[in-house]
């Protein structure tokens, strides 16, 4: 897959012609995409997953983070928001690779927020770390840095990194962040708050069938 900017369009206004007003309903084609013979990154029974295609070093997922946490506050308890990391090639694999690495051993609850705030806000962290430098910088957070390097090139590490770029591919995605829901929609929002506007209505659309027993 060809490497890709962080591409999140924040370009687009809500008064130009062909964009979504705030009290219009999501259209398909411009507001989202329906996902040909999508899948969900890792479907649960009777749970909603929106999953979050996105990179430590997009300067656009460093801002999302906040709303996504408020976002998901805001959610049923049926609805699973799941970080997924892009791995588009060069710096993003090497960044995803540490995702799958420190969820493996434990420390994305103490780190995932500490990594978008070493890399954006204090410098601690370049955006093409070496494997040394994500060693060193998770040592910090209670794993020793050799056993940290261990788990980087692990082969199950591997394995999640291609799935994930397999992911990437299946949704159509070519930029981050991007929502994807149940597998089966992608959003287009043009700003963030759109995106999360846009996903609110598919999960509530995605509710609906489970709630009447009927399919999509």
């Amino acid at each position: 897959m060809k490497a890709v900017l962080c591409a999140f369009l924040l370009v687009v206004l809500a008064w130009l012609p062909g964009a979504a007003r705030a009290d219009d309903p999501p259209q398909a084609g411009r507001d989202y995409v329906e996902i040909p013979d999508g899948k969900p990154w890792a479907a649960r029974p009777g749970r909603i997953e929106v999953v979050e295609l996105f990179g430590y070093a997009c300067p656009h997922c460093a801002h999302f983070e906040p709303l996504l946490k408020e976002w998901k506050q805001r959610q049923g308890k049926d609805v699973d928001l799941v970080p997924v990391p892009a791995a588009f090639g060069g710096a993003w694999d090497a960044w995803a690779r540490a995702f799958f690495a420190a969820s493996d051993l434990g420390l994305l609850s103490r780190t995932h927020d500490a990594v978008f705030a070493a890399i954006h806000q204090n410098g601690q962290l370049p955006r093409n770390p070496s494997a040394q430098e994500l060693a060193a910088f998770y040592g910090r957070y209670g794993v020793d840095p050799e056993r940290f390097r261990a788990a980087l090139a692990d082969p199950r590490v591997d394995a999640r990194l291609a799935r994930a770029r397999e992911f990437a591919i299946a949704s159509g995605v070519e930029g981050t962040p991007t929502l994807i829901v149940n597998g089966r929609y992608r959003v287009l929002g043009s700003t963030l708050e759109e995106s999360l506007r846009i996903a609110d209505w598919l999960v509530a659309r995605e509710r609906q069938p489970a709630k009447s027993g009927k399919a999509p």
